[in-house]
């Protein structure tokens, strides 16, 4: 979860920026937290204290109104009458990395993405991106390797993961999709050497760079088995108290898995 915060603060003075290279400040004094952290962080509350994930969403909506959220999440948080909006979207991957780490067998992981993603986001392309970053994140936590977790995504999902960063960077432009965001974030972790490698990777390709970094970033958290230190420091002087201590809490319970 810490990773995926990480690369949404990282990514998030990027984002819309096109940059195409992996030479870049990680953090600056305009590096924030977005809509990814605050839904992440609400999603590790509610598995914490088992509150409904939509009343947490909703909650933490109106706590940080101005966090960067869509138009369509905007009129789901405000009006408790509405339901799921068909999003195919990359929202409900962005924020589901709690569930990789809080679960410990893959099928209650692929049960609890869905059930986290589609309150939202129930096109079947958004449910899939969920889905496959939580899964890709146990699989992580379960020490598989690279390529073992490569071929599961790309079998069990149908994503294209065969063409590396350097392929993709070239002409991948700006895309809010999960299936134009998601096998890009995976495939950025499968290049990288190490945890900073892997956002760096992620932010390289441009576009919604806050969303390919958290996604990327929750990954990497789980293979390379924590976040650095110094990365940690900034990411928590970057939130605010309540933030903060759920992220705290979460860590300390599940840690890096």
């Amino acid at each position: 979860m810490l990773g995926a915060i990480a690369g949404d603060i990282v990514g998030s003075v990027y984002e819309r920026g096109s940059i195409k290279t992996k030479d870049f400040v990680l953090f600056s004094s305009r590096s924030h937290f977005t809509d990814d952290t605050v839904l992440t962080v609400a999603l590790a509350d509610s598995i914490m204290t088992g509150r409904s994930y939509a009343e947490n969403m909703r909650r933490y909506y109106k706590w940080y109104p101005q966090a960067g959220y869509g138009g369509s999440f905007r009129q789901w948080a405000t009006n408790p009458e509405l339901g799921p909006y068909n999003s195919w979207g990359n929202g409900g991957a962005m924020r589901v990395s709690p569930a990789g780490f809080a679960y410990d067998d893959l099928d209650t992981v692929l049960n609890k993405a869905r059930e986290f993603t589609e309150i939202t986001h129930n096109h079947p392309e958004g449910v899939k991106g969920g889905q496959a970053t939580a899964a890709a994140i146990f699989l992580a936590r379960q020490g598989r390797t690279r390529d073992e977790i490569k071929v599961y995504i790309e079998y069990e999902f149908g994503y294209d993961l065969n063409r590396c960063v350097d392929e993709i960077r070239p002409t991948y432009q700006f895309d809010v999709s999960s299936q134009g965001t998601v096998p890009q974030a995976v495939r950025a972790f499968i290049d990288s050497s190490g945890f900073v490698d892997a956002l760096r990777n992620a932010v390289s390709l441009g576009g919604d760079s806050d969303t390919l970094a958290c996604i990327t970033g929750g990954i990497a958290q789980a293979f390379y088995k924590g976040v650095p230190e110094d990365v940690q420091l900034r990411v928590y002087s970057a939130l605010d108290d309540r933030l903060s201590d759920i992220t705290r809490q979460f860590m300390e319970r599940y840690g890096s898995g």
